[in-house]
């Protein structure tokens, strides 16, 4: 077999007797490094460090690529607090410092992400992210013009972030991400709303904070091109206590049957819906519908406090355990790492962008004659992918290192009980054509 077909085998499927891609007949050349950076420590370490192992599964399967042998260099960017954006920029600049280190996994967090992209650019360092989904890291603009309002784009200094051209002083992309941008999910939300719960009338809220802003715009667009009405909204301040029972008996009164929340648990959103009760019908007779700042949250769930049936939040990727094409690579793993929590939301996720980045260096090891190729190479092979076959379903990247598979998953709360997990409600799949 070709090693460009072995290559995307080895991707796709789990051999469990290892899939060496080493030259035949040849000793191995020295090693080749792949950085990690995630914020493996800190209240975010729950999530990041099955990541870890996702990138760690890969390698051993594959723990030669093109008669090199692969071994990960992996950094924590949090310190053991939250993910710490000028300790992600310090990790990229010691991974610089291997001349045979010539790609990155990583970061886990666009804020992260947005302090990192110009330090590796600078050096053409292929950045590969799972899960960081912030519009403004590959565009210019938070939110386009199809889900304003006023029908002009909201460019991304508007929300008090850098475009995506200021954070590549060479001009050429280096950052390529896996999970759909940001400005999908309120469409995602107002698709879902609209044909799988078949409402009509909605009042919107947000954190007034710029990811909540642009949330709750895109909703409110996406819900009333559906042909929905949005019949209130409110934006308050998260650092206050919220009060929202004047707003809910209004938008009730006005026919309201359901509430969509931009912004995050920290946001109060969650303690809103606490609020509906005794104003709307309790649990799944209102929906509340929101985003990943609320999905999966056992926080937000607590917060609710009684009234937690009924909560609806997309996550921008496609859902593993829900993937046919990763039932064969998740059995693997399970049984390769034995705990429960060695597996996570992002395991398959980040296994798949270890594959991808596999990929990208090997046809640049080819284009080099088999030589360790130069990093800028790599990026090269990155924005020529199309249809690499992943475990969760193919990548292909856009001109702005978008994956060009769109899928935004939806899930629900299955429990009164913080401890009990989400069950997949849906997902809305924006691959063959965006939602403005």
């Amino acid at each position: 077999m070709r090693p460009a077909l072995l290559a995307a085998a080895c991707a796709a499927l789990v051999v469990m007797s290892g899939c060496s891609m080493a030259g035949p007949g040849g000793p191995t050349r020295p090693t080749l490094h792949i950085g990690v950076d995630l914020p493996l420590t800190g209240p975010e370490g729950r999530g990041a460090t099955p990541a870890l192992n996702g990138i760690r599964f890969f390698v051993q399967q594959h723990p030669t690529l093109d008669g090199f042998a692969v071994s990960i260099v992996s950094r924590d960017d949090a310190g053991g607090g939250p993910p710490n954006p000028q300790l992600g920029a310090a990790n990229i600049t010691a991974f610089l410092k291997d001349p045979s280190l010539i790609g990155v996994i990583g970061p886990f967090d666009s804020a992260v992400a947005r302090k990192e992209i110009p330090v590796a650019n600078a050096a053409g360092l292929a950045m590969v992210s799972p899960s960081a989904g912030s519009t403004c890291l590959t565009k210019d603009t938070i939110l386009p013009a199809g889900l304003d309002a006023a029908r002009v784009a909201v460019p991304c200094q508007d929300a008090g972030l850098p475009p995506a051209s200021e954070l590549r002083p060479t001009h050429v992309n280096n950052f390529f991400r896996l999970a759909p941008t940001d400005d999908l999910q309120g469409p995602a939300a107002a698709d879902f709303a609209a044909k799988n719960l078949h409402l009509l009338r909605v009042a919107v809220m947000s954190d007034n904070e710029a990811y909540g802003q642009a949330l709750a715009a895109g909703f409110t667009a996406r819900f009333q091109k559906l042909g929905g009405s949005v019949v209130g909204q409110l934006a308050f301040d998260p650092a206050a206590a919220v009060d929202a029972t004047p707003f809910l008996r209004r938008v009730k009164a006005d026919g309201a049957q359901a509430v969509y929340y931009g912004g995050a648990t920290a946001g109060r959103g969650c303690t809103v819906r606490a609020q509906m009760k005794g104003i709307f019908d309790a649990g799944v007779a209102t929906p509340f519908l929101g985003s990943d700042g609320i999905a999966e949250d056992p926080a937000c769930v607590s917060a609710a406090t009684g009234n937690a049936l009924g909560i609806f939040a997309t996550v921008a990727g496609v859902d593993a355990g829900s993937a046919a094409g990763a039932a064969r690579t998740i059995a693997a793993f399970r049984a390769a790492f034995g705990r429960i929590s060695d597996y996570g939301p992002y395991t398959i996720a980040a296994y798949d962008a270890t594959a991808v980045l596999y990929s990208a260096i090997d046809r640049a090891i080819r284009a080099a004659g088999g030589q360790l190729p130069v990093r800028g190479n790599v990026v090269s092979q990155l924005s020529a992918t199309q249809a690499f076959p992943g475990a969760i379903g193919p990548i292909g990247f856009d001109p702005a290192g978008d994956n060009t598979t769109r899928v935004i998953s939806v899930f629900q709360t299955a429990g009164e009980d913080a401890r009990t997990p989400w069950k997949l409600a849906g997902a809305i799949d924006y691959s063959a054509a965006l939602p403005y």
